[in-house]
């Protein structure tokens, strides 16, 4: 059974003891019940990991040591940026931990008109904040050492003016979509992928950004919910392009 991992905040020890930050001491001593000799692994977020022993436990402390560089696993070599619109928030938490898992590297939140949650001010940052710690436990579950970026949300339209000259591949999944996204040439470096809510994305949505170069694609004959077509686009790229190749 692989050893619990923590994410700590950089830089990681050169030392050869360490204290736990305290919420990853809480879960450590208090929700996984973890004991002295116990192995772990401690991530910094940026590829960075550390095989290290617990060696203490006192109160909420819990301190390190045997502090070793690991393995680190290689990051897919196409870098994926999915835009997700707005959806319910359990719909979005899954949609978050399983994109982390899968190995995008930013996650864009984007309201798009038939969108049916809309955040704004002090909403969207706590709901962001909620996001980037849905991120942290998928990468400490996963064994991902470097932390997707996870952007506030943003009005799509107004996103999508600005991809105007961004390079890269850039598609957006429609019902309609012209061609199986397989069919598509190899991205060079990274692949946007845009996604639309539970109502669809409008006519005009979708010819604004095909105005802004993003080729419509499809994933097969079947309609998706929108959580399924983030997680099988993100997957089709992988194998594709990606984590395969």
């Amino acid at each position: 059974m692989p050893a619990p991992r923590f994410y700590c905040l950089p830089p990681l020890p050169l030392s050869t003891n360490y204290e736990l930050p305290t919420a990853a001491a809480h879960h450590a001593s208090r929700v996984l019940r973890l004991r002295v000799g116990d192995a772990v692994q401690i991530f910094d977020g940026i590829g960075n990991a550390l095989d290290a022993t617990i060696n203490g436990i006192s109160g909420k402390h819990v301190m390190l040591g045997n502090l070793q560089t690991c393995m680190v696993q290689p990051e897919s070599g196409l870098r994926i940026v999915l835009a997700q619109a707005m959806c319910s928030s359990d719909k979005m938490d899954w949609i978050v931990q399983k994109a982390t898992e899968l190995g995008v590297n930013e996650i864009l939140p984007v309201q798009a008109q038939r969108s049916v949650a809309k955040l704004s001010g002090t909403r969207a940052e706590k709901r962001t904040e909620h996001w980037r710690s849905v991120v942290i436990s998928a990468c400490e579950q996963c064994g991902r050492n470097d932390l997707p970026q996870i952007h506030a949300p943003q009005e799509l339209d107004a996103w999508l003016l600005s991809m105007r000259t961004t390079p890269g591949s850039k598609f957006i999944l429609l019902p309609g979509g012209a061609t199986q996204l397989q069919a598509q040439p190899k991205p060079q470096g990274s692949a946007t992928l845009v996604i639309g809510p539970e109502g669809g994305f409008t006519a005009d949505e979708a010819n604004v950004a095909q105005q802004m170069g993003f080729t419509p694609v499809l994933l097969g004959p079947r309609v998706l919910r929108t959580e399924t077509a983030a997680i099988a686009g993100i997957s089709a790229l992988q194998t594709l392009w990606g984590d395969f190749n």
